[in-house]
């Protein structure tokens, strides 16, 4: 009780604030390391709670030293109170423990696992969340109920984002995928050095002339009109890009893609350089064909050719220059000729 009444008193003699606060050199020293801590870690709110202190030991009243840091003097007052109590510590940040999570750590995790496992292992239809759905599960398994809005929030903070899906074969062979990654690319990486080659992975890309759809910006209930001509035809390319330097070898072509077409733009590579090519390709038919292997073994002195696994298109950094050039130069956009489109490509 006496401590209490001796606290009371130093509040109220504090609210005058209109003596002189003696501070020892021991006191001084201190609090001239704290502030050089604070100023060292950017700390600018702590830099004014000290230099609010110091300034008072040097005579200045609450409403100078207000003006001088720019607060206001209940705000200087408060630090003094903070300071008389707690010492350096009390000059400290405190941060507010804010309303305690509906979710207990536990919980998250259990979420964080249900959420991973995917939509329908949780019983729903479909295999992409959304948030009305997860807002549903966190009630039927934990008995909490948070409004949809808040959702994006939660996962936010459970270091989730939204993003768009992307498809993968059920065809896909895992197996043959990662043997392709650890056994048969370090395989092609040795070659390709040892031979001082080209690393070329290839693939081909159409750029239809009626346009393709991206994402953009419209109002709410107001779905954005694109022009099209509505033409069904489209500009080919054939590309090679080699790993190493980033060259790229590419023919654009209004003919189809197949056989005939992709052993002449091999061909036309091949008197572009000296060096040996180490050709990375997927499994479409042209590239498997009797005419194209026959080509390869014609031309197996300087061409040597490795197929990548089925649907791995993932494992083909082409692909990447195929989506930005769509991106950047075709989704969206009018093309009125088939030449504005050939321009454009």
């Amino acid at each position: 009780m006496r401590y209490l009444g001796r606290t009371l008193k130093k509040i109220v003699f504090i609210q005058r604030l209109s003596f002189h606060l003696g501070l020892s050199n021991e006191k001084r020293a201190e609090l001239e390391v704290e502030l050089e801590r604070a100023r060292q870690v950017g700390d600018l709110a702590r830099v004014n709670r000290v230099l609010s202190i110091l300034l008072f030991a040097d005579g200045f009243f609450a409403s100078e030293i207000a003006q001088v840091l720019r607060v206001s003097s209940e705000a200087v007052r408060a630090w003094f109170k903070r300071y008389v109590i707690d010492g350096v510590r009390g000059l400290h940040s405190k941060k507010s423990p804010g309303r305690p999570p509906k979710l207990s750590k536990t919980q998250r995790l259990e979420l964080a696992k249900l959420i991973d496992e995917g939509p329908a292992k949780a019983g729903f239809n479909g295999n992409c969340w959304r948030s009305p759905m997860i807002q549903q599960l966190i009630q039927e398994r934990f008995g909490v109920f948070y409004n949809v809005r808040y959702i994006s929030e939660l996962l936010k903070s459970m270091d989730y984002s939204y993003q768009k899906a992307r498809f993968v074969s059920d065809h896909l062979d895992s197996e043959k995928r990662m043997q392709w990654l650890n056994c048969t690319w370090p395989t092609i990486l040795r070659l390709a050095q040892r031979k001082n080659a080209y690393l070329l992975f290839g693939d081909e890309a159409s750029f239809p002339q009626w346009g393709s759809l991206s994402y953009t910006w419209a109002k709410k209930g107001q779905q954005p009109v694109i022009e099209t001509s509505g033409k069904r035809k489209g500009y080919k390319v054939f590309g090679l890009i080699d790993y190493f330097t980033g060259r790229f070898f590419f023919k654009c072509q209004e003919e189809r893609l197949n056989s005939e077409t992709y052993v002449a733009y091999l061909k036309e590579v091949l008197s572009k350089t000296r060096k040996h090519i180490v050709l990375v390709q997927d499994g479409a038919r042209y590239h498997t064909s009797a005419q194209t292997k026959a080509f390869f073994e014609e031309h197996k002195q300087r061409l040597t050719v490795f197929n990548l696994p089925s649907y791995s298109p993932d494992y083909n950094p082409i692909e990447k220059l195929w989506k930005k050039v769509k991106e950047n130069g075709t989704h969206l956009h009018y093309f009125p000729t088939f030449e504005s489109l050939k321009e454009k490509v």
